[in-house]
């Protein structure tokens, strides 16, 4: 089997043709950008083992299993982070949420920024890397995702501290802006049959979804400095109601952004001065 026809096999597999394509760079240690050596080498023949490979991966890929999962790897904000069934796949449309936190913080001071719910460390790697100057803090309740989000951190040589903790329960000080992509779906959504391969307690928040967005939404206000900003991903029909809680809370400015589907994706306000 050459390379041409294994990106072929992928898709008679029941593959996209994309992760096809992916999984076969995968397998014979090519850079997932690359996707230009699979034309140059169409005709090259796989060694036996990367065939095995190939089959077993994209059995698993068929059965729903993130493809981040099965090549250890998926870039956020152009940083490749490594991640594993511990933590949540990082999303594209959570960079809406990054987009956002970038546009309020101050761009020449070292404000203290912290993200709740850190999981593989996307948000709070992405921020460190585009500001060097902020304090930046990653919090989660699983210890296994703040294991994944620290070796995250070394690996790309982000000064960020990880911290164990339950939202902003045992948390100190405030912060220019807090932001959380928490967990969003409501326990009986059908959606979840789909996600069995990611962590449950980063995906379901009560039976409207909104549980954890509205426990952040009441501790957020002793945590930020005046004029801060708490800023917030959610599900596609939520942002009505979170816009609703937050003046309900007292925020000012409140608004949402579109994600790149033009979905409303991320909701969040400005805690007055």
């Amino acid at each position: 089997m050459n390379v041409a026809q294994a990106v072929q096999r992928g898709v008679a597999l029941g593959l996209e043709r994309l992760d096809a394509q992916l999984l076969v760079l995968y397998v014979l240690g090519q850079a997932a950008h690359d996707r230009a050596w699979l034309l140059a080498h169409d005709t090259d023949a796989l060694p036996p083992q990367a065939v095995s490979m190939l089959e077993t991966l994209a059995a698993r890929r068929v059965a729903g299993e993130p493809l981040a999962y099965l090549t250890g790897h998926k870039e956020f904000y152009g940083l490749d982070l490594v991640v594993d069934a511990r933590v949540l796949d990082p999303r594209p449309d959570t960079e809406t949420l990054v987009e956002w936190a970038l546009e309020v913080l101050p761009h020449e001071t070292s404000a203290r920024v912290i993200d709740l719910g850190t999981g593989s460390g996307a948000i709070a790697l992405a921020l460190k890397a585009a500001r060097p100057h902020l304090t930046v803090i990653a919090l989660d309740y699983s210890t296994d995702a703040l294991a994944v989000a620290q070796a995250n951190a070394q690996r790309l040589q982000l000064d960020v501290q990880c911290i164990q903790g339950s939202w902003l329960d045992s948390v100190e000080g405030r912060f220019a802006a807090i932001v959380s992509n928490p967990p969003y779906i409501r326990a009986d959504d059908r959606h979840l049959e789909a996600l069995t391969h990611e962590p449950l307690q980063a995906l379901a928040s009560g039976h409207d979804g909104l549980d954890d967005i509205r426990r952040i939404i009441a501790q957020a206000p002793e945590h930020l400095e005046p004029g801060g900003w708490l800023l917030l991903e959610h599900g596609y029909d939520q942002a009505a109601d979170i816009r609703s809680m937050l003046q309900t809370a007292g925020f000012s400015q409140v608004q949402s952004r579109m994600d790149l589907a033009g979905i409303e994706r991320c909701s969040g306000g400005r805690w007055p001065a």
